[in-house]
């Protein structure tokens, strides 16, 4: 038995240290049907959708901030950006805040504060390599018991009782487990601080919670080794280890032929920083796999690579893979698989679950066996010569849906909204190779035909990133936010490294008159209709920013809605399809339609989105809220509501 003096002296010393169609993709004990936000993406299908619909096309230029919280004493220091999802269960919201990564419980309905957890680290946080507030945290009930799961910066992963932020006495050690435990390759590379965390909740179904690490971003990796990826599951009633899945596999093991030599044994990375999805009914965890150690240099990893950049289904039971798909082999790009795979039970009856990427595809499968959709075809890339690195000959493309944004760079790309600037802009790209070819591969900054780098479409940030999609169950359409901005592949010699390229510096995308030198819109969502796998509408994400609009080497000309280089936060309700502008973008959030896009409103926020939009439903009263950033302000999180 525990005695109140006894668990008040663990908490103590713990606190020193630390100092889930809706109802069938939710076992949390609530779902958004029941007005509820309990899971990091509404449900564990990772839908972003909600059947709420007091909110609708009639009334939604109505709505204004009911509250407003500031994160401004969530220290060390103020925080001026935070890209985190709140949860809402039975009027409570859980947050995390601050660059430490407090947890805060907050009334529903007006922003008070209920109670605060704050992680105290010491040395784990000072070397961590994922500070700052993450994605937000997990929920999980049995019963009576009602937990808050997270994973702090120093990576430990910790379980708090929602009704009072206290650790659970019953989880690990005082209510923490210790994720450096049972690592691979820890200290191969001979640094002392472990170059692994995570900025994303864990995902927990079924009684398991799934951890999937995130580790610095490795365009200069600091050696060809790194500590290795390998996705966990932990017992949510009491921290035990449940299993463990190898993202780069041992001797014997499935994938383990991929990699064609002494590589295997050495490269870290493969991890899971994206948000996981899940159907607790077939049990199956989907995971998002990353690019393995480096992102621009693989020559010392030859070979497909597998499970890296890899969609993995496992039984979250027992960790045993049940299906898995690589989508791009040998990665050199740094398109880790960014977001949380989509889960739909389709009008037509297919059950699907849907991987949209940074190089702007949508893989699409049946959840259950793996099997595509509609046919992948394994279609010849361009080889590059850098020395020393190994080239996949081809890569996989799906056949449905089309792309949703532009892959691969021509001239016809560069803008022409005058003459003068079309000139600039075919002046500014002479230094670089044009990647013509969705795969295109880096190139060197010193190369013998006396180019500096490659231009590539997409980014490494996107196309698509960690912000996701929305799918709406009842038509099936798929809502996807992207980006639209050029990259340069330019690799050279790191004499610092344990490595012979990376990433390589003073190389810049070339801009003309401050403007972008490829044609808008620079972001966009486009709706596609899972059931045919056919695009139904698409349209910039923003009006045109100021910085356009008003730059004088564009005075008088007519210029479209632009949008903006960022990928925009999505919501989806019964009624409307919420897009923000997203980290970089503006102030507004805009209310559209959902078949069509038409914009409905343009409600004025304090910032800019920067957090997804949410929605709950409490005392019959629904609000849409999210973290808003920017302006010179410390975050804030707000909620808007009608009067």
């Amino acid at each position: 038995m525990i005695t109140k003096k006894r668990l008040i002296s663990s908490l103590i010393t713990s606190a020193s240290l630390l100092m889930l169609s809706s109802s069938a993709l939710s076992q949390s004990g609530t779902d958004v049907a029941n007005g509820d936000w309990p899971d990091y993406n509404g449900n564990m299908g990772a839908q972003r959708y909600s059947p709420l619909d007091q909110i609708t096309a009639d009334n939604v230029d109505s709505l204004e901030i009911a509250w407003r919280f500031s994160t401004e004493k969530f220290g060390p220091s103020p925080e001026y950006n935070n890209t985190s999802t709140p949860l809402e269960v039975d009027g409570v919201l859980y947050a995390t805040m601050g660059s430490t990564r407090n947890i805060a419980a907050l009334d529903a309905t007006n922003g008070q504060l209920l109670w605060m957890f704050r992680p105290d680290e010491g040395a784990r946080y000072d070397s961590a390599p994922r500070k700052g507030a993450g994605r937000g945290v997990a929920f999980w009930r049995d019963g009576d018991e009602k937990r808050i799961m997270s994973i702090t910066p120093g990576f430990f992963l910790v379980s708090l009782d929602a009704e009072t932020g206290l650790p659970d006495p019953e989880f690990g050690e005082n209510g923490r487990v210790d994720l450096f435990e049972g690592l691979r390759n820890a200290y191969i590379d001979g640094y002392d601080d472990l170059d692994i965390g995570s900025s994303m909740p864990p995902f927990v179904m079924n009684d398991v919670i799934v951890v999937g690490p995130a580790h610095r971003v490795g365009m200069r990796p600091r050696s060809k080794m790194n500590v290795k990826g390998d996705v966990r599951g932990y017992d949510a009633h009491t921290g035990e280890l449940l299993w463990t899945f190898h993202t780069i596999p041992e001797r014997g093991e499935v994938g383990f032929e991929t990699w064609l030599d002494d590589g295997v044994e050495f490269t870290g990375n493969a991890g899971v920083w994206a948000p996981m999805s899940g159907d607790p009914e077939l049990g199956h965890v989907y995971l998002p796999v990353e690019s393995a150690t480096g992102d621009r240099y693989g020559g010392d990893r030859p070979g497909d690579n597998l499970f890296a950049n890899s969609l993995v289904a496992l039984d979250i039971k027992t960790g045993e893979r049940q299906w898995h798909h690589q989508l791009i082999h040998h990665d050199i790009w740094d398109w880790d698989n960014p977001s949380a795979p989509v889960l739909a039970d389709l009008p037509n009856g297919r059950k699907i679950v849907m991987q949209v990427t940074k190089q702007n595809f949508v893989y699409t499968y049946d959840r259950e066996t793996g099997e595509p959709v509609w046919p992948i075809e394994e279609l010849p890339v361009p080889a590059g010569d850098v020395p020393g690195e190994w080239y996949a000959a081809t890569q996989p493309f799906p056949t449905k849906p089309a792309p949703y944004d532009r892959q691969g760079v021509t001239v016809d790309d560069l803008i022409d909204f005058t003459p003068e600037l079309r000139e600039a802009a075919l002046e500014a790209i002479k230094p670089f190779r044009l990647g013509t070819n969705l795969y295109s591969p880096p190139s060197l900054k010193s190369a013998d035909d006396g180019t500096i780098g490659t231009l590539s479409l997409p980014s490494a940030t996107g196309g698509a990133n960690w912000e996701g999609s929305a799918l709406d169950p009842e038509t099936g359409l798929l809502y996807v936010p992207s980006r639209t901005a050029l990259a340069v592949l330019s690799v050279e010699n790191d004499p610092e490294a344990e490595v012979d390229y990376s990433m390589a510096f003073g190389v810049r995308v070339p801009r003309v008159s401050g403007l972008e030198i490829i044609k808008p819109p620079y972001g966009r969502v486009t709706a596609i209709d899972m059931n045919s796998g056919e695009h139904v509408w698409q349209m910039a994400n923003a009006d045109t920013p100021d910085s356009i609009a008003n730059n004088r080497a564009l005075e008088g000309v007519d210029i479209p809605r632009t949008g903006v280089p960022t990928r925009a936060g999505l919501l989806l309700t019964k009624t409307l399809l919420f897009v923000g502008e997203g980290v970089g973008g503006g102030t507004k959030l805009y209310a559209q339609d959902k078949q069509t896009g038409e914009i409905i409103a343009r409600i004025e926020l304090p910032a800019t989105q920067t957090g997804q939009p949410f929605t709950y439903e409490h005392d019959g009263k629904q609000y849409v809220a999210m973290f808003v950033s920017g302006n010179g302000r410390p975050t804030e999180l707000v909620a808007l509501a009608l009067p």
